[in-house]
């Protein structure tokens, strides 16, 4: 049997694509490269260092697939929605929310749970069997 999609696990699956895209490696240009060798660290030095940005280890290639089939679920979305939905993947706070599309948070709210419904529905009317394949 399939799946029941519920607001909750798509939100949780879009939170989880925003936390792979920003593990992703980043873009850069190609060809340019450092010809120092790569020195071996003692223990101390190899200590973290707080002024360093450390990033997180790259996705797997799993956590990558299950990225791009969520950008495909915003494709339902109007650009507006889209915006709203991934600002809140990426746990931007209510306020900050409202502020940037002109309401109050709990408007931001209501409108983040119609769009995350809408994507709900979506996937579980993809996910029902038709009464005509018999």
């Amino acid at each position: 049997m399939d799946e029941v999609w519920t607001i909750d696990v798509v939100a949780e699956r879009f939170t989880e694509a925003a936390r792979t895209a920003r593990r992703l490696p980043r873009v850069t240009v190609q060809g340019y490269v450092s010809t120092w060798p790569v020195v071996a660290q003692s223990e101390l030095e190899a200590y973290p260092d707080r002024e360093k940005l450390y990033r997180l280890p790259p996705p797997s290639p799993k956590d990558v697939d299950l990225m791009l089939e969520v950008m495909q679920w915003v494709q339902v979305l109007e650009l507006d929605e889209r915006h709203l939905v991934w600002m809140r993947a990426k746990r931007y706070d209510w306020r900050e929310i409202g502020k940037r599309f002109g309401c109050d948070r709990t408007t931001a709210w209501r409108r983040w749970k119609r769009d995350m419904q809408v994507v709900t529905d979506k996937l579980n009317a993809k996910a029902k069997p038709s009464a005509n394949r018999l």
